[in-house]
């Protein structure tokens, strides 16, 4: 089977470099916020230029504990994307917000500034926008409209690791970013974890005291946070794992071009990529197709694993039916979710078995 992801074919030798990290946290003697978590804080803010950054457990804490620290709560909206992992939408919820959900753009599937423009309101306190797929934003674009209108630029980077937006790492437009290193990321670790980035050293150090209890200093807490704190252990593995995402992502561009350039098939449609190839990550490599399921089923027969990302779009979840949702409605988020599909595009594949891909779906009849 050629799998989305096969993390069974890591090197031995990356093998070898997280059994000797883990080894050095466990004669440490020093398992929660030590220096393994510093250093992978300081290296993570080396690799993706933003001046702070505040390992946590996951990446909708990440979100969520941003938020907080920026004061966004009850009776304020956040713009954002209905195509999107539930945990962006979720993250304001928990912080006690509420999501406004916008349209997509056609080709890259990210939130559409137009529908996000059609969503401002009075209570609006910031604009969410997600890289999604692994490419970035227009964050040029979206920073400004954020600074016309007086409202935050949020960006969830959690599958764009190291994606750039016109020469800039995403990450350093908003007034704040979350990451994710859930395993599947481009940067992930071997459980949960994730990070909040920022340039403002305030909002830095208001969510180091909100990852922790809203602890100040020792028994001290002078405000309600979370317990979300980044492990050593992670820490640890991470800063091994972060040695390799260059060499990661440049696979992954490969990956995704060879697929681009082969693929012919007239029931499938690629979604464009963007003229500055920095831009994308390819976390996902998807395509668009209005014969979704005969397509995905002929895939397997081939031995071939595919996945959806999203299937079903956060307004059409229980939590989020009563939220409110661009005036012209999401028509574009709704065609996208019903035929879009991921083919495999992670870094381990082969040569060989990328055009076996290629063959497979250029060999699909409808």
């Amino acid at each position: 089977m050629i799998a989305m992801n096969d993390f069974k074919r890591e090197p031995e030798s990356l093998i070898q470099a997280q059994m000797s990290a883990v080894e050095r946290v466990m004669r440490s003697g020093w398992w929660i916020l030590g220096q393994e978590v510093k250093s992978f804080e300081e290296e993570w803010s080396g690799f993706s230029g933003i001046s702070h950054t505040v390992g946590v457990g996951n990446g909708m804490d990440a979100l969520e504990i941003g938020l907080r620290a920026l004061g966004i709560g009850a009776g304020d909206e956040v713009i954002t994307t209905s195509m999107t992992a539930f945990a962006t939408v979720l993250s304001i919820l928990r912080a006690g917000a509420l999501p406004v959900l916008a349209d997509i753009d056609p080709d890259t599937a990210i939130l559409s500034l137009e529908s996000a423009a059609r969503c401002i309101s009075a209570k609006t306190r910031a604009v969410m926008v997600v890289h999604l797929y692994g490419q970035s934003a227009h964050l040029e674009k979206f920073n400004f409209f954020c600074q016309e209108h007086g409202i935050y630029l949020i960006e969830d980077c959690a599958q764009a690791h190291g994606a750039y937006s016109k020469g800039c790492p995403v990450g350093t437009a908003g007034v704040f970013s979350g990451w994710s290193f859930y395993p599947t990321k481009n940067l992930g670790a071997i459980g949960d974890a994730g990070a909040l980035s920022t340039m403002n050293p305030e909002i830095a150090l208001k969510a180091r005291q909100l990852r922790n209890y809203g602890q100040s200093v020792r028994y001290h807490h002078p405000s309600q946070g979370l317990n979300s704190r980044l492990d050593e252990l992670q820490a640890a593995i991470l800063r091994e794992r972060l040695k390799l995402l260059g060499q990661w992502n440049l696979r992954r561009r490969e990956i995704a071009h060879a697929l681009a350039a082969g693929i012919k098939s007239s029931y499938v449609y690629i979604l464009p990529f963007p003229k500055e190839a920095n831009s994308h990550v390819h976390h996902l490599f998807v395509v668009t197709t209005p014969h979704r399921e005969a397509l995905a089923t002929h895939l397997k027969e081939k031995g071939i694993e595919t996945l959806i990302h999203y299937p079903v779009p956060v307004h059409h979840q229980e939590p989020s039916k009563a939220l409110r949702l661009d005036p012209k409605g999401l028509p574009r988020t709704e065609k996208h979710a019903q035929e879009c599909l991921s083919l495999p595009c992670n870094p381990f594949l082969t040569d060989e078995e990328i055009e076996i891909v290629i063959d497979a779906v250029n060999g699909f009849n409808g």
